[in-house]
């Protein structure tokens, strides 16, 4: 589902990561909502490609998705 996003144990402690480098999914995801733009991040970050970003916020996306979670209640 999300090719660019890895977990390797012996890197960043196994953290999703983009591309098997050492740079976590979070660590992109706090820098696009503090607000630095895809070529901000680009320049910091010159082993990033545009599809990192665009998948990172994916993956943030679908890791937040509601589930809707049935209890049952007076029983």
């Amino acid at each position: 589902m999300f090719k660019r996003i890895t977990f390797d144990p012996e890197i960043m402690g196994g953290q999703a990561c983009i591309r098997g480098l050492r740079i976590p999914v979070a660590t992109v995801v706090k820098l696009v909502a503090s607000g630095m733009t895809t070529k901000e991040i680009l320049k910091e970050y010159p082993v990033l490609e545009p599809e990192d970003i665009k998948e990172a916020l994916q993956y943030a996306a679908w890791t937040t998705e509601d589930r809707i979670i049935e209890t049952k209640v007076g029983t």
